[in-house]
């Protein structure tokens, strides 16, 4: 990022992503704080996606959080609307700084062996290749990291800062936002907004940024 990004994600009070933050944080006292203490969600973001039994699939923060307000029979807010990433931001804010935790890699652990076939479709969907470019998420994020395509920096694309703020969208928006953004970028069609692929992904690309520090809300170019 250039330094003029980076200053202003650096700063709390010119960061724009602290808009969702206080609105995640107000939406905490009003549905949430009856059952949840806040220093009890630190590790939350860290430690997402995981196995739920009571689905039994893998849950991403925002699916858990949904989850939530399902069972206190509350409105659910809707994938990609502003209530959610509020509620998302919020957390993952509360973790800033945390080390992101692997998923899947612990041999005997219950919860890991539930896991570990969704992490291997992310790392499978991860090294294919899409679209009319035909171009996989590792040969850009991997291979050619550093390097320039269009005159931006290619990133290695790591999940350390979301939800994050890109100057791009003029607002913030999740990992499954971005990750479409990419498919778009090379001709491909989209998973459907919440399928199963979009969470393999981020199981992967959490696992592949393991003991990296969340910094959400990030801003991104």
């Amino acid at each position: 990022m250039s330094p003029a990004t980076q200053a202003l994600q650096n700063d709390d009070t010119q960061n724009p992503g602290f808009l969702w933050v206080a609105a995640g944080e107000q939406r905490f006292r009003q549905h949430c704080q009856q059952c949840h203490q806040a220093s009890a969600l630190r590790d939350s973001a860290a430690r997402h996606p995981t196995w739920d039994a009571a689905t039994q699939r893998v849950l991403t923060l925002s699916a858990r959080i949904q989850q939530c307000h399902r069972r206190r029979g509350g409105a659910t807010p809707p994938l990609g609307s502003d209530e959610l990433l509020a509620d998302e931001t919020h957390v993952a804010w509360l973790g800033r700084g945390r080390p992101i935790q692997a998923a899947g890699r612990t041999p005997g652990d219950t919860v890991d062996a539930q896991l570990h076939p969704w992490l291997q479709e992310g790392q499978r969907l991860w090294h294919t290749r899409m679209g009319a470019v035909a171009l996989s998420c590792a040969d850009c994020h991997d291979r050619l990291a550093g390097q320039r395509l269009a005159g931006s920096r290619i990133p290695q694309g790591h999940p350390t800062g979301y939800p994050a703020y890109r100057l791009e969208w003029q607002t913030l928006g999740s990992l499954e936002r971005r990750l479409q953004g990419c498919m778009t970028g090379v001709r491909a069609e989209p998973f459907a907004p919440g399928a199963r692929e979009w969470v393999a992904l981020e199981l992967a690309l959490k696992a592949r940024a393991a003991g990296m520090l969340l910094d959400a809300p990030a801003v991104r170019p």
